[in-house]
């Protein structure tokens, strides 16, 4: 941790646990750090980052404003897996912003985040800790496995297996009303106590094109194998001899090379996806064929990865 602290001090790069994904971070207010983490990842600098602070107090010069209804949001549902879009200062580079207007915030809830936080007193701007539109990384070792070849004193702290497992939600409050950006495991239902209804965003960039938050990619948390959706009726017609399958049904036919059963409730199937997905990578399969999920509010953002992480062209909406 003394090392990790130092390294952040001193603009270099650091991997660490968050209860959603491992993150790469960097000191989210000096540019050049930030720059590095775009070249470690081979992220297109049209794609914001979001900053990661140690609690509310931290969040508020980074923005220019700090709306009621954040600070109600803020009070419920942080530490957790919700980031926060407001105006953002001029303390943020736009380097992290991609140039825009707004700043993604959130505090997360993992110990070792928040030591690290607290023991080097700045904000973190930190995407996932993968190469560009690969499959996130939940644990240590994944991290090392994406960004090792590519960064050659990586440091990681090692927090064991992420408990979430999927990216947090984004919800923008800095526009009436929010809307939700990119959808995680705090649904839309969960924040209508706080907000009446939260649509989700028919349109994710501002009037210059460029992207209010991170994930909104048509292609991402991707595998390197091909990968389609289809509807358990239709698994065993689709799979061919040595494909990899996620089954949610507990197929029980003898064509899939690789065979992952999967959770049948929305938290516990978001929570092992990732693996999931690089255990069918390792194994080489040639096709991954996942079995439709149920489509309900508790597995939206499930729904939302698997249809990123599907190849183009192939079955993504049964």
């Amino acid at each position: 941790m003394d090392e990790a602290v130092q390294r952040l001090r001193a603009g270099r790069l650091v991997a660490f646990p968050t209860e959603t994904v491992y993150g790469l971070g960097a000191n989210a207010l000096d540019a050049e750090a930030v720059a590095r983490i775009f070249a470690a990842k081979g992220r297109p600098s049209t794609n914001p980052l979001i900053v990661h602070v140690a609690d509310t107090d931290s969040v508020l010069p980074l923005v220019r404003k700090w709306p009621d209804r954040a600070s109600a949001l803020a009070q419920h549902f942080w530490p957790g897996p919700l980031t926060l879009v407001l105006p953002k200062s001029t303390a943020v580079p736009d380097i992290v912003t991609a140039g825009g207007a707004t700043v993604a915030v959130r505090i997360p809830q993992h110990p070792i985040a928040l030591q690290l936080l607290r023991g080097c007193g700045l904000p973190i701007a930190a995407p996932s800790a993968n190469r560009s539109e690969e499959v996130s990384p939940t644990t240590a070792q994944h991290v090392m496995d994406s960004l090792g070849p590519f960064l050659e004193d990586l440091l990681v702290l090692d927090g064991g297996p992420c408990r979430v497992g999927i990216e947090s939600t984004v919800l923008d409050v800095s526009r009436n009303p929010p809307r939700v950006l990119r959808p995680g495991m705090i649904t839309s239902d969960d924040l209508q106590e706080w907000l009446g209804d939260v649509p989700n965003a028919p349109k994710l960039s501002d009037r210059n094109g460029i992207a209010r938050s991170p994930g909104q990619r048509a292609r991402h948390y991707a595998p390197r194998m091909p990968m389609m959706i289809v509807p358990i009726s239709e698994v065993t017609n689709t799979l061919r001899s040595g494909d990899g399958l996620l089954s949610y049904s507990s197929y029980q036919g003898d064509a899939a090379g690789v065979l992952v059963a999967m959770p049948d409730s929305a938290s516990a199937y978001a929570a092992r996806l990732y693996e999931a997905l690089r255990r069918m990578d390792e194994a080489g399969v040639p096709r991954i064929v996942v079995e439709a999920p149920p489509q309900s509010a508790e597995w939206e953002a499930v729904w939302d990865r698997l249809r990123r992480a599907a190849t183009p062209g192939e079955p993504a909406n049964p």
